[in-house]
């Protein structure tokens, strides 16, 4: 199949799938190698499809234009983290990312896309099962997660409910 075409059947895809669809599948799906789908969607990316990578695989996320957008700088340990999350989304909140500042690499963010707490719960899984490091163990617990809510209320709730349990800085 001809790039362009492939692209177009990928976007088509990736527009349809109600869940993130892994890289893997996407490769199996139009009968190519993993890295020809990176490859695709760093094209498709830069025609400014806003494509994004989880945990769980690539996705389309339309931009919302209603939706308003915070900032929080939290500290837990990793018993607490499920009860960030849910912190979070209970109060009407969707995470979008994680953000640490590394004193040598930088910022370094990583998309979540967490909406809900069977999403959380797969993520603590995946961590658990997978043993894998959170990125705010790079910055002794420090991490800043992206929210996004349909108003400054909810943020405001958000907000609150953290400073409440101690995870805000």
């Amino acid at each position: 199949m001809e790039g362009n075409k492939r692209r177009e059947q990928l976007l088509k895809i990736l527009n349809n799938a109600t869940e993130p669809v892994s890289g893997g599948e996407l490769s199996r799906l139009l009968g190519v190698s993993r890295q020809v789908i990176v490859q695709d969607i760093a094209l498709l990316r830069a025609s400014n499809v806003n494509i994004i990578s989880t945990t769980k695989g690539y996705m389309v996320y339309p931009l919302e234009q209603n939706k308003v957008k915070r900032v929080f700088q939290v500290r837990h340990t990793d018993e607490q983290i499920e009860d960030e999350l849910c912190t979070i989304v209970d109060n009407g909140g969707k995470i979008l990312d994680v953000l640490v500042k590394h004193e040598i690499y930088g910022e370094i963010t990583t998309p979540l896309i967490i909406r809900n707490r069977q999403d959380i719960y797969d993520f603590v899984s995946k961590v658990k099962t997978k043993k894998i490091v959170p990125l705010k163990e790079l910055t002794n617990g420090l991490h800043q997660h992206t929210v996004e809510a349909d108003s400054e209320g909810v943020l405001d709730r958000i907000e609150k409910a953290l400073a409440q349990k101690g995870y805000l800085i």
